[in-house]
């Protein structure tokens, strides 16, 4: 049994070190919810409740580009995100290409 408790123990002491981590690297840009300093106060202050509030509300989410590439960043809206919109006039495109060629089908068995 003392064996089970120390093993948890090791991992909330990685967690807790890998999040102290993690908030230091981060850029102060990128942090979600709350200011940085403030992140890491509670990560130092409240190891274990700290990391994991981290890990949910403050890190920043990874965005993978088109390329390959990941990149840490936070949520665009729609309407400002470029390639969601380049995306959407292609589909548009589409959507009237075919319905035009369904028009003239059905204008032809007339």
């Amino acid at each position: 049994m003392p064996i089970l408790f120390g093993g948890f123990s090791l991992l909330l002491l990685a967690l807790w070190i890998y999040c102290i981590f993690d908030v230091v690297t981060t850029d102060a840009r990128d942090c979600r919810n709350l200011p940085k300093t403030l992140w890491l106060i509670i990560v130092l202050v409240l190891p274990d409740l700290g990391s994991i509030a981290w890990l949910i509300a403050g890190r920043p989410r990874i965005v993978v580009r088109p390329d390959g590439r990941e990149k840490r960043a936070a949520p665009v809206p729609p309407d400002d995100d470029e390639e969601f919109l380049r995306g959407l006039r292609e589909r548009v495109e589409e959507q009237r290409r075919k319905a035009r060629e369904q028009q003239d089908r059905t204008d032809e068995q007339e």
